[in-house]
């Protein structure tokens, strides 16, 4: 993949703003560092690197994809409240190792946990 400077604002942005955005919660921080980058710029850039492994492209949280800089193998958790996403360290849950379960060749996973956070649990204390 060639280098581009409006990738690399993209990459930066979306390392700073690690909350595991939507591409438009991602729009709006790139459009306040460079206003030249159109939503469909944005878009095919976030596709590329996701295909390339260079993000991770998080499908089935809700109507939208979201995008995370980490692509180290962990997991995710989403909270039911305020809908954050958490990254889970993939060490801390055992998961049985599954190879080829009923024909299948399973070649990647996505786990995700759902459940209330502790900000929210501590708010609902207060």
């Amino acid at each position: 993949m060639n280098y581009s400077r409006q990738r690399q604002i993209i990459l930066n942005t979306l390392e700073e703003y690690a909350i595991h955005p939507s591409a438009d919660q991602l729009y709006d921080k790139v459009h306040e560092k460079d206003k030249s980058i159109s939503k469909g710029t944005l878009y095919r850039n976030l596709n590329q690197l996701a295909e390339q492994g260079i993000i991770k492209k998080i499908d089935g949280l809700d109507n939208s994809a979201h995008f995370d800089h980490n692509t180290h193998e962990h997991y995710h958790f989403i909270c039911n409240r305020c809908h954050k996403i958490y990254d889970i360290e993939k060490d801390d849950i055992q998961i049985p190792a599954i190879k080829n379960y009923d024909g299948f060749t399973i070649t990647n996973h996505d786990i995700i946990f759902k459940g209330i956070c502790r900000e929210c649990q501590n708010n609902n204390l207060n």
